[in-house]
């Protein structure tokens, strides 16, 4: 018997729950929030959330974490590719 030895980050018990946004949901956010994707705060396409949810540069990432005071909290994240310095 060989045993999988794949590890799906996503599912670990300390990494909070990664969803990948439709155009759809996208738009919805940025309608209500009023405000433009690029505003949104960065998320790498070398993360390893990002890299095992296959998201691409313009992707939207919706990150639900666990909050002692409000239950859960929701952060938004748009996946740019990292640059090089110079």
């Amino acid at each position: 018997m060989v045993e999988d030895k794949t590890f799906n980050i996503l599912k670990h018990r300390l990494v909070p729950e990664h969803i990948l946004l439709t155009a759809e949901e996208i738009k919805e956010l940025t309608d209500r929030l009023n405000i433009r994707v690029s505003q949104l705060p960065k998320i790498y396409t070398t993360d390893a959330t990002v890299k095992a949810m296959e998201g691409d540069v313009g992707d939207v990432v919706k990150i639900t974490r666990p909050s002692p005071t409000a239950g859960k909290t929701v952060y938004y994240r748009i996946v740019v590719k990292k640059t090089r310095k110079k």
